[in-house]
């Protein structure tokens, strides 16, 4: 695949394609967790603020008309009256004592507000590091004069169902941004990391696609090799017959015996191309064939008419032909009958041919729970292992019959092979040099014999 710069090319393209997808999905996710994880810090925050703000504000309020319970409180909580905005400027030692117990005091600031906007008591900030805001709306960002954010609340104070002041609560933002930071740091850093494993992963993945698409690739070249190979023997056998003819009879010296003699090579070569034509159509045939072609037919008949058929041919090749059904009852195969009689047929005649003179050839035909097994035996030369993965492949002959003394074109187990998968069987094989091969088929029985089995079960 690498020497091949089309599929190279295409590799290349397929890799990119797929690691530019995998980069914006990446992309989209990670923006996505980021404003996921951001939502919820917040929504945490906003949480916590709002639970210290209402236990705040449920024990300011009933105070407020009470000035020695409110100082009590504001005591309690380290609350600096303010006598006017000055007396607000600077920060009290004491304030950084309380507030809550349960989180740092720099982390909260605490304002009272008198209508219109009138501070009466604060505490965490003074008033010169974050200025008073208004408070509407409800929540607000404020930002420090040293650049710090804090997320505040305003919750009213009411006395005899009047509005009277503001509570503010603000909580630091300080946490949440180091996390955000180091969340989008990681992101950023682990955003390339994974760019480069998608590209090396989609790089073999798009090998790991293309495998099969340039097995077919070559397979086809193969074909193509092969198939010119073969009509290229008959055809120029057929032209240098007529040119031999055409110049005899240019010199009138050719007569009625040679000419006969010429017509009977032309002959034979036409039918050898016919054939492989035939043979060729019939593979396409295969691909494209539907269920409407197939019937419902006895297999017992198919093998004894062909045992029957051939034996004039293993006769001439001084070859034993037998068959042994192992089966009582008919076996109903769905399938093209034509097609399957063409199976069984190439494979009687290919043990045939492979078996030497005074061997033998034994058709078997037995039932294996839901399939009719086909089992063709030989005690023929054998077929060595490395062959034995490429038998099946289209115009490939094993070495020692490279003669053509069969004259066959090696489409015959192709054909075979095609026929098994387009009746949802399988096929395969068993030899060793010296000993013979056995070609076993293995089809499945159509649904009518497999009722009429469980039926005569069930009254047993």
């Amino acid at each position: 695949m690498h020497e091949n710069r089309l599929f190279h090319r295409t590799r290349l393209q397929l890799a990119g394609w797929y690691a530019g997808a995998m980069g914006c999905i990446l992309g989209l996710c990670g923006f996505g967790v980021y404003q996921v994880v951001a939502h919820a810090y917040r929504e945490t925050i906003d949480q916590g603020l709002e639970s210290v703000a209402s236990a705040l504000h449920e024990s300011i309020e009933p105070t407020v008309q009470q000035p020695e319970q409110l100082r009590q409180l504001a005591h309690q909580l380290s609350l600096e009256f303010c006598q006017n905005q000055a007396t607000c400027i600077t920060e009290s030692p004491s304030t950084k004592q309380k507030i809550s117990g349960a989180v740092a005091p720099v982390s909260y600031y605490l304002r009272l507000l008198k209508l219109p906007d009138t501070p009466i008591a604060i505490a965490g900030l003074p008033l010169d590091q974050l200025p008073l805001a208004s408070p509407s709306p409800r929540w607000l960002i404020l930002t420090t004069t040293s650049g710090k954010r804090f997320r505040q609340i305003s919750l009213p104070l009411q006395s005899q169902n009047q509005r009277w002041g503001y509570l503010q609560v603000g909580r630091s933002l300080a946490d949440l941004d180091q996390h955000l930071a180091a969340l989008r740091w990681t992101l950023l850093l682990g955003y390339p990391v994974a760019l480069i494993l998608v590209g090396i992963s989609s790089w073999w993945l798009a090998r790991l696609a293309m495998r099969p698409i340039y097995c077919s690739y070559e397979q086809m070249s193969q074909f193509t090799s092969d198939a010119a190979h073969e009509l290229r023997t008959p055809l120029a056998a057929m032209q240098a017959t007529i040119d031999s003819a055409l110049l005899q009879t240019q010199s009138a010296s050719l007569s009625s015996l040679k000419g006969d003699s010429l017509l009977t090579t032309l002959k034979r070569q036409n039918l050898r191309l016919s054939k492989l034509v035939r043979d060729l159509l019939l593979l396409t045939q295969l691909e494209r064939q539907s269920a409407s072609e197939q019937t419902i037919f006895c297999l017992n008949d198919v093998v004894n008419d062909l045992v029957e058929e051939l034996a004039s041919l293993s006769i001439a090749a001084l070859v034993k032909l037998t068959t042994q059904t192992q089966v009582s009852e008919p076996l109903m195969v769905l399938g093209n009958e034509a097609q399957l009689y063409r199976l069984v047929s190439n494979l009687i005649d290919n043990a045939i041919q492979a078996t030497s003179a005074g061997g033998k050839v034994t058709v078997l035909l037995r039932k294996s729970e839901s399939h009719a097994v086909i089992e063709v035996q030989d005690t023929g030369l054998g077929i060595a292992a490395v062959d034995q993965r490429r038998i099946f492949d289209r115009f490939y002959r094993v070495e020692v019959d490279r003669s053509r003394h069969t004259g066959g074109s090696g489409l015959g187990l192709a054909i075979a092979l095609a026929i098994v998968q387009a009746h949802q069987g399988t096929i395969h094989v068993q030899s060793q040099i010296g000993k013979g091969s056995a070609f076993t088929v293995r089809l499945p029985l159509s649904d009518k014999l497999l009722r009429s089995s469980s039926t005569n079960q069930e009254n047993r």
